[in-house]
């Protein structure tokens, strides 16, 4: 049977999970609590999203690849400093692979493509979200809509590069 979830998607994937993120703000998807930390000026605790690190590492260590593409421009939003600050540092730690795709000086080649994950090529999950950024669930589609994700992913990746690199020009 089909995975029908994104935590079953997660539970079932053999080879690669990929990932595109177009928003500007997933303020109100989840780390609520952090993100106001994060704006009031607080350190980050050492622990920080140790659970998704810990599922990321179980992950990478069975030879399982987890990256993204985050498409997005300067300056900065709040939540995106938070997100690349924070969160992208403390996966990487997990063995996620993170890469940017700046559009402030150049056209966006994928306008328009929703949020989604991609697993193992096969099964795309296209993320839903509110205006304000809270997250409204998951679509998995059809393997018969697979080639369409793997085009965007393959583009998103030909026109981004690796956070590390990206962080050390642009890092706020």
């Amino acid at each position: 049977m089909a995975p029908r979830t994104l935590g079953e998607l997660f539970d079932t994937f053999e080879q690669e999970a990929f990932r595109l993120e177009t928003r500007d703000d997933y303020s109100n998807s989840g780390n609520v609590d952090a993100y106001q930390a994060f704006l009031a000026g607080n350190p980050q605790p050492a622990d920080y999203n140790q659970a998704w690190v810990s599922e990321l590492r179980s992950h990478s260590d069975a030879g399982k690849r987890v990256y993204r593409v985050h498409i997005l421009s300067r300056p900065l939003t709040p939540y995106l400093r938070f997100e690349l600050g924070w969160g992208y540092h403390a996966n990487m730690r997990g063995g996620e692979e993170f890469y940017i795709l700046d559009t402030t000086e150049e056209s966006n080649p994928l306008e328009g493509v929703p949020d989604f994950w991609l697993m193992d090529n096969l099964t795309p999950g296209v993320m839903n979200y509110s205006d304000d950024g809270s997250f409204l669930g998951v679509e998995i589609l059809p393997a018969q809509r697979a080639e369409e994700f793997r085009t965007y992913r393959d583009a998103a990746m030909t026109h981004a590069v690796p956070f590390p690199e990206w962080w050390a020009k642009h890092g706020e």
